[in-house]
């Protein structure tokens, strides 16, 4: 690799003059710049942004560690974090936990290798991570949560309002007419504790409705799960009349199994989704979503965070709830009258 010992050699100056021209060329001679500038094109030398940062004490880096790189909400998310950051003089590290705490735990070693200046964290599931985490934060790491939260933890939070669309969401399909609603991922206080399962029995009870036993399953909220998930109820001899997808990752899965299962939508079942994807849009009908402000998510946690490593923490963690929006496009609709028996 090409230092700038290297540059000042070529250049025929000493190593000081060389660092000079880049952090205050104006008080070089012209013609010394010129050399050293020369010399930094021709040995395509790029300064240690990093090694110089370190040395005035900061990194100028936040990592990111998200729950799934490959999970449309979490790219967006990314992405509008990076453009946030970049503009605040920061360079973003992003890493994934596949929802589990225990892979998160070696993420944020890697990271704190990385002398990050803050964190923005979508928690994963299990305590492997929590003792760690501690540690970050009295080492001066500042720790903000998206999308989910660690229950009684002591960092700041930016997430959806997700009882209040759950709750949206469960009265717009029983003003429909839907009383048999099933939802993927149960809630398990271990293996699934998100706040959108952990609301809808709440939100059926309110409204005078049941969940049943057979519609319920503790599990990871992919496409394969839901997809298996929707052949199993759909054939139960009472399926739901409405599928309520918690996210547009699940309701893919649901979506291709309606479709090799025959049923249409939402003639034979309705379906309601948490997230505007963009594929839920293209299929006929369109799907029924709660779209989440992903691009507000972002922008709100990417200025608290700059905030905080501007002026330091707030004295109480910042909890920020944003509204979701349930856009209604033909995906759901009043049950098919259930036929009378004989006599």
């Amino acid at each position: 690799m090409t230092s700038i010992t290297d540059v000042a050699q070529l250049a025929g100056v000493s190593a000081t003059t060389a660092k000079r021209a880049l952090k205050e060329p104006d008080k070089l001679h012209p013609e010394t710049l010129r050399r050293v500038q020369q010399a930094i094109q021709q040995l395509h030398y790029e300064p240690d942004l990093r090694a110089g940062a370190l040395r005035g004490g900061q990194s100028r880096t936040v990592g990111l560690v998200i729950g799934s790189i490959v999970e449309p909400f979490f790219a967006q998310l990314a992405r509008t974090l990076a453009r946030e950051f970049r503009q605040g003089g920061y360079n973003l590290l992003i890493s994934e936990n596949e929802y589990q705490s225990e892979t998160e735990l070696g993420e944020l070693r890697l990271l704190y290798g990385q002398r990050i200046d803050a964190l923005v964290l979508r928690p994963g599931y299990g305590g492997h991570s929590r003792e760690y985490l501690e540690r970050l934060q009295a080492r001066g790491v500042y720790i903000l949560q998206v999308d989910y939260a660690i229950p009684g933890s002591p960092y700041g939070s930016v997430q959806l309002d997700n009882p209040g669309c759950m709750r949206e969401g469960v009265r717009y399909l029983h003003d429909l007419g839907h009383e048999r609603i099933a939802i993927i991922g149960t809630y398990d206080p271990v293996l699934h504790p998100e706040l959108r399962s952990y609301t809808f029995p709440a939100a059926m009870q309110e409204l005078g409705l049941t969940v049943r036993p057979e519609y319920q399953r503790v599990m990871f909220l992919t496409e394969d799960n839901a997809y298996r998930y929707t052949l199993d109820v759909m054939q139960l001899p009472e399926p739901p009349t409405a599928l309520f997808a918690l996210t547009g990752s699940s309701a893919a899965g649901m979506y291709r199994a309606l479709r090799e299962l025959g049923l249409r939508v939402p003639q034979d079942v309705s379906l309601l989704s948490f997230d505007n994807y963009s594929w839920t849009e293209l299929v006929d009908p369109p799907i029924d979503v709660i779209e989440q402000p992903v691009d507000q998510m972002a922008q709100v946690a990417a200025r608290l965070v700059l905030d905080a490593l501007e002026h330091g923490p707030p004295a109480t963690p910042p909890q920020v709830l944003l509204p979701g929006r349930l856009i209604r496009r033909g995906s759901c609709a009043a049950p098919r009258p259930t036929p009378a028996l004989s006599r």
